[in-house]
């Protein structure tokens, strides 16, 4: 009996010794995230990329039977319907993706969303397009999601955090809000826009942060990333390579990739219509300079879309309990509340501490409506790196977050594998251009320059915008310029405005 009970305590001193030292029961245990990588790309909804992958990878994701199916008129019980494919090639014209493009794909003809508008709303734009919106990716056509959907996580439940276009949704990326913008926002463009981002609340806490772009940083929209004394945190994408080689990523690296596309530099930002292949080259050259850096094993790296572009989704998108960020209702004729998400879309994070296969759906809080949208990236890097701010808005302090997600593992694992028109959103980017090289209020650039430029022109219009935005900075640095001014360019001519 004395034996019996000696070993009955060995026994339970085991199992409380081993629970004490799992990641995931214990509150001391070290948390193995020192640096996080952020990749967004453009335009496209989660069934439209990966829901096809619940047939052939992973039958747990919430995707695609082969049964779902818009019809023409959501207002005809007897219209002609359109179903899901997986045949999606390239895509042109681009599908319509506006705030008031997206109420009508959502709510059709109803007043809860019901997701049946997307053909009816394509068809407002092409006979053709109809059917495209429809259309999905088969696995074997996206080779590098397909593998890390296999290998890492996968979301099912990420919605992006305005029913709108891009520049409102990756606002909300890094700050929680979009400071009211719906659409593109020609004051802010100017001006910059004003709200707190994750970037400024790691530099109080004495962490750092790198922006890795091939083209244009769109994070410049933001104000605060215009001060000199963050030019120095702005670097070639080539560079990323090189710092991830050398074990030099700060605590968040963000990639921006390339949004113009051209022969020998062909865009791989995956915004129709441009080519999803180079899409997947970036995220696997991304991918493998983590897998073989010495921080690997302290990494975590986000890969997600800004918004779905006008592609189907069949997941209804969230509409009740959702908290307005900071108050600001959007401008007419819509006032739009904040009070709503936008479309599913895919994201898929990868770390050697995450279980192959895993999928990721609802989030356990903090609120009992919490969803995972953009606002929870800044959400979890809050808790990651355990930031002493408060959350930036009210948003990212609702949005549910997945810093438990490494938490499973005991050690990390070892098996992981030109001559076109510009977009709507590349006029933007070359809008912000004109401001940060100071051509925006020359007579001879406007709105009309910029509907008339060709990719090969505008690409390297912002090329050299940055550059010479980028140099000034510096150079005003190296003056000892007050490092909380705005760097402001004028006629090729660097001035400092005084800080706010």
């Amino acid at each position: 009996m004395q034996g019996s009970e000696r070993r009955l305590r060995v026994l339970l001193f085991l199992i409380v010794t081993s629970l004490l030292h799992h990641p995931c029961c214990s509150s001391a245990s070290r948390q193995p995230i020192k640096s996080v990588v952020v990749l967004v790309l453009e335009n496209r909804s989660f069934d439209h990329m990966l829901g096809w992958m619940k047939q052939s990878i992973n039958p747990s994701i919430d995707g695609l039977t082969g049964r779902e199916c818009n019809p023409h008129s959501t207002d005809d019980p007897r219209s002609q319907l359109i179903c899901v494919s997986d045949d999606a090639q390239f895509v042109d014209p681009d599908p319509g993706h506006s705030f008031e493009d997206v109420v009508q794909q959502v709510f059709g003809s109803g007043a809860v969303p019901s997701m049946s508008g997307f053909v009816q709303q394509a068809l407002t734009i092409s006979r053709n397009l109809s059917s495209t919106v429809m259309k999905g990716f088969n696995p074997e056509s996206i080779p590098v999601f397909a593998a890390l959907v296999q290998e890492f996580a996968v979301f099912d439940r990420w919605f992006s955090s305005i029913p709108g276009p891009t520049q409102p949704n990756r606002l909300f990326v890094y700050s929680a809000t979009s400071h009211g913008a719906i659409r593109h926002d020609k004051f802010n463009l100017l001006m910059g826009y004003p709200q707190k981002t994750i970037f400024d609340s790691l530099q109080e806490d004495g962490l750092d942060f790198g922006i890795y772009f091939k083209n244009i940083p769109t994070t410049l929209f933001y104000r605060n990333l215009r001060r000199l004394k963050y030019i120095s945190k702005f670097h070639f994408f080539s560079t990323f390579k090189d710092h991830a080689r050398r074990g030099k990523l700060p605590s968040l690296s963000v990639i921006e990739p390339r949004y113009f596309d051209l022969l020998e530099h062909p865009a791989d930002d995956d915004h129709p219509s441009h080519d999803v292949a180079n899409g997947q080259k970036l995220v696997k050259e991304v991918y493998e300079a983590l897998r073989s850096s010495p921080q690997w094993n302290e990494s975590l790296l986000i890969i997600t879309y800004d918004e779905h572009g006008g592609f189907y989704d069949h997941v209804a998108t969230p509409y009740e309990g959702v908290p307005n960020p900071d108050g600001i209702m959007g401008p007419d004729p819509f006032f739009f509340k904040f009070d709503r998400l936008g479309v599913r879309i895919p994201t898929i994070v990868v770390s050697p501490w995450i279980k192959k296969g895993t999928v990721v759906s609802r989030p356990h809080g903090p609120s009992s409506t919490s969803e995972f949208e953009h606002s929870s990236i800044p959400a979890t890097i809050k808790k990651l790196f355990k930031l002493e701010s408060d959350f930036l808005t009210k948003r990212d302090a609702w949005a549910g977050t997945f810093e438990d997600i490494v938490g499973h593992l005991t050690s990390p694992r070892t098996d992981c594998p030109e001559d076109s028109l510009l977009t709507e959103f590349q006029r933007e980017l070359v809008e912000l251009a004109a401001v940060l090289n100071g051509d925006y209020f020359l007579s001879s650039f406007s709105r009309e320059t910029s509907k008339q430029m060709k990719v090969r022109e505008a690409s390297a219009y912002v090329n050299g915008a940055v550059s010479r935005f980028l140099e000034a900075g510096k150079h005003a640095m190296r003056l000892a310029a007050d490092g909380s001014a705005i760097v402001n360019m004028r006629s090729s001519l660097t001035s400092i405005t005084r800080s706010p």
